[in-house]
């Protein structure tokens, strides 16, 4: 039976933080791939983890800027893997696959935004290629150790940015339409929380479970570098003078903030028996209609199962991998 969509009365809120979500779980013994945790939330999601005893093991395209950007977590594991580029994905879960070990945690968090239109060696675009299909060959390519883990979580770092857009299957990679980097990204952070749900399904017979997530809004993390200085203020995530604005009940948080939901998909076990729902303020996220302008919520094209399946057979397709 799917889990509902809907909140379930979690303990902690919009104002939590990772390290109060992870107090009291002993993580000895487990593993951990954090994707992008070298740096914003990656990084915090990766130190609490190792805090509380996994071992983490951070992918990165630049291993030497990550390692300097990871010094001040004593313990963490780099190895090359650019998101973008299938053949290193495929090296990396080799190298993990060796040593037949489980993988207790996937953490997909790694992801552009908004940027200048650009393409992989394939012909795909970017924020599509980075953000979900490196994410979704990763998970297939590591599916024997999430089995072998016998309770293994995987977690989608998806977005409120979802409501921009559903994925267009007509043309996703946008060769027939105008490019346009928020639909680009809204339709990559949609692609995620169906992804969640796809997984969670082909998952959960085998103890594998799968959530996405929205972090909240965060301005202090690189994810935000082509966004303007007008348009954070104009968002209302900024003041006048280019600070933050920190008030987490209305999806404005710090990196310790928006790291809390990822770790708490990870570990809660308020969640055990549950799986392929998104998560946001440390909680289920409502449903709310394709029409709806509040704040927070999960759209409807982000968690249809049949849409889920018409992705997760694109994906395949696009990545020439058969998940069964």
């Amino acid at each position: 039976m799917s889990t509902p969509q809907a909140p379930i009365g979690s303990r902690f809120g919009a104002a939590s933080t990772a390290q109060e979500v992870i107090a009291g779980h002993d993580l000895t013994g487990k593993v951990a791939i954090v994707t992008g945790g070298y740096a914003g939330l990656g990084l915090e999601t990766a130190r609490v983890l190792a805090a509380a005893g996994a071992k983490v093991i951070v992918p990165a395209r630049n291993i030497e800027k990550a390692r300097a950007a990871g010094e001040s977590v004593p313990g963490l594991i780099f190895a090359y893997m650019d998101l973008m580029d299938p053949d290193t994905i495929d090296e990396f879960a080799d190298r993990f696959l060796e040593d037949d070990k489980p993988l207790h945690f996937l953490i997909n968090n790694a992801a552009v935004m908004a940027n200048p239109l650009t393409r992989d060696n394939r012909g795909y675009e970017s924020q599509f290629s980075t953000n979900h299909l490196g994410h979704f060959q990763l998970a297939a390519r590591l599916w024997p150790a999430l089995v072998k883990a016998e309770g293994a979580r995987v977690v989608a770092v998806s977005s409120r940015g979802h409501v921009r857009s559903g994925v267009d299957f007509d043309d996703p990679m946008f060769e027939n339409r105008e490019y346009q980097p928020y639909v680009a990204y809204g339709q990559s952070k949609t692609a995620n929380a169906l992804f969640a749900v796809s997984l969670d399904a082909l998952g959960a017979r085998e103890g594998v479970r799968a959530f996405s997530l929205h972090p909240g809004g965060i301005v202090t993390t690189d994810l935000i570098r082509h966004q303007s200085r007008e348009y954070l203020l104009a968002s209302g995530y900024v003041d006048a003078d280019g600070n933050p604005v920190i008030d987490p009940e209305n999806n404005k948080k710090t990196i310790a903030q928006g790291a809390a939901t990822t770790v708490w998909c990870a570990v809660s076990d308020e969640l055990n028996g549950m799986g392929g729902v998104y998560c946001e303020n440390c909680d289920i996220a409502r449903a709310v209609p394709a029409d709806s302008e509040e704040l927070l919520g999960v759209r409807p094209w982000a968690t249809d199962p049949e849409l889920a399946e018409r992705l997760w057979q694109m994906s395949e397709r696009l990545t020439g991998l058969t998940q069964s």
